[in-house]
């Protein structure tokens, strides 16, 4: 549906620009468009592959087991019913740090391992268990305490404040994982009965 959206817009815009006798604009700005997408890509490489490989670091070097450890009250809470120490509870720790850190396309690989750790342990594999919905309602509205990809992507727009969306970034990502944890609790009881 959002293809023919964006079909759309951009047929209309091609029409009216035949139009007004002003085809070449399109091409002009279709150029420009993929130059600037091109060039933004490329300067954020940098900054996803340091986080990347730091990401990496910590886990090769345990930290996430750590983490892990530590969060161990908090995982059993939002997930009691995962075994301690499952393979998934490091992936989901290392999906929710990159989400915290900004990081979302990071995020992504660790989401998918957490999933197919989870998978592993359900009984019905054409539905997903209570413990996948909670995971994937933290990892969509995972608190975001800096976001690393935006104040990339504002740096390399030439803003001249990149970092001044870390406040209501907090607040509002903040207001989603409460909202993504209390709606999790309330349709697990809704269900339980």
């Amino acid at each position: 549906m959002v293809n023919l959206v964006w079909l759309a817009m951009l047929l209309a815009g091609i029409i009216v620009a035949a139009s007004q006798g002003k085809i070449e604009v399109v091409t002009s700005a279709s150029l420009e468009a993929a130059r600037t997408a091109v060039n933004l890509a490329l300067e954020l490489v940098g900054l996803m592959a340091l986080w990347l490989g730091l990401l990496r670091i910590a886990e090769e070097a345990g930290l996430v087991r750590l983490l892990a450890r530590a969060l161990k009250p908090l995982t059993r809470i939002l997930f009691p019913e995962l075994p301690p120490d499952h393979p998934a509870l490091g992936a989901i720790l290392m999906n929710l740090s990159a989400n915290i850190l900004g990081l979302g396309n990071a995020a992504t690989p660790f989401g998918l391992k957490a999933m197919q750790e989870l998978q592993k342990l359900n009984p019905s594999p054409e539905e997903a268990t209570p413990a996948m919905c909670t995971f994937l309602g933290l990892n969509t509205g995972c608190i975001t305490l800096l976001p690393a990809t935006i104040i990339g992507i504002r740096a390399a727009a030439n803003s001249t404040d990149p970092t001044i969306i870390v406040g209501p970034t907090i607040l509002s990502t903040g207001a989603s994982m409460l909202a993504a944890i209390l709606a999790d609790r309330l349709f697990r009881r809704a269900t339980l009965r």
